[in-house]
């Protein structure tokens, strides 16, 4: 039992050290996760295009207005991309695994599904991007979910305990 309660209060004084990622990894992370999702999108527009020509033929009408229809569609099915991949892999996408960040809450636990669901929709509001610019990097799909993306090799746990 007396080991029971020293592991207990171990855990407890753990500590978090966790270093937010740099503005350079998050545009990174933010161009990576963009063609990726353009190259996805064009491969099932291509599969859809083999399989019926025809469905895809309003693409080539010039009516007033599909254009700013085709920006919203885009946005919301990147929001919905992102929240699949982020609650899949538990705050990862392909380009923080690439710069070796993750999306977390911020006392360093993984993000749930409902936040990556609130992270990705974030993105959906028109010039969220813009909002990644500054110093410490900090963007609204940040800031409105109580969440940042970290540096997974400079952020690590402290043992007050063992120190």
């Amino acid at each position: 039992m007396q080991q029971q309660e020293i592991l207990k209060d171990q855990l407890i004084n753990l500590d978090y050290s966790l270093v937010r990622a740099e503005g350079g990894k998050r545009f990174l992370n933010y161009v990576i996760d963009l063609v990726l999702f353009y190259v996805l999108v064009f491969g099932l527009s291509f599969v859809i295009a083999l399989i019926s020509p025809d469905s895809l033929m309003w693409l080539t009408e010039d009516s007033t207005g599909l254009g700013l229809l085709d920006r919203l569609v885009t946005l919301v099915c990147y929001a919905i991309y992102m929240f699949i991949i982020e609650a899949l892999f538990k705050g990862k996408s392909l380009g923080k695994l690439i710069t070796r960040t993750r999306a977390v809450n911020l006392d360093g636990s993984s993000i749930s599904v409902s936040t990556a669901l609130a992270r990705g929709f974030s993105r959906a509001v028109p010039f969220c991007v813009l909002s990644a610019f500054g110093t410490p990097c900090n963007p609204w799909q940040d800031r409105w979910t109580d969440t940042m993306v970290i540096d997974e090799r400079q952020s690590h746990l402290l043992d007050p305990v063992a120190a």
